[in-house]
């Protein structure tokens, strides 16, 4: 690559438009919507839902657990207690963030349920078409539907 074509007003108004295309700016306000996002989160966590299963089952701190083989110190205390922080993060952004807004979905939802286009078969149970006189499954003969 030349320099000198680098200082061209071609390059640099297409490094604009990289700039200001749409999903790179969306990708950056969802970096740092989500490294605010994660700050509360982990204030959440560390300072309410901890202290309480503190409180609950006493203070859980696995760090001290460690061995050692061959001058090589394996820290599985310190694993232990990164793997419940998630879980117990993951459980919180699932019940307190995931299921009110899916509640919130359906709800806002304001679509008349589609006509069925299947029934169960009263013999086997299985799911066939409603126009069907015979099941597919078990070989029945299905009542005319009305």
């Amino acid at each position: 690559m030349d320099p000198r074509n680098f200082k061209t007003p071609g390059v640099v108004q297409e490094f604009k438009q990289f700039l200001l295309r749409g999903n790179v700016v969306d990708l950056a306000i969802a970096v740092v919507i989500g490294a605010a996002f994660s700050a509360v989160v982990t204030s959440l966590v560390e300072n309410l839902i901890t202290p309480i299963i503190a409180a609950i089952g006493g203070q859980p701190d696995f760090s001290a657990i460690s061995f050692e083989i061959n001058g090589s110190t394996f820290g599985i205390g310190l694993f232990l207690n990164a793997v419940i922080s998630f879980v117990i993060i993951a459980a919180v952004i699932f019940f307190l963030i995931v299921k009110p807004m899916n509640m919130l979905i359906m709800r806002s939802r304001n679509e008349p349920p589609a006509d069925p286009t299947t029934k169960a078969c009263p013999y086997c149970l299985n799911e066939v078409p409603l126009a069907a006189t015979r099941c597919g499954f078990c070989t029945s003969e299905l009542p005319a539907q009305v």
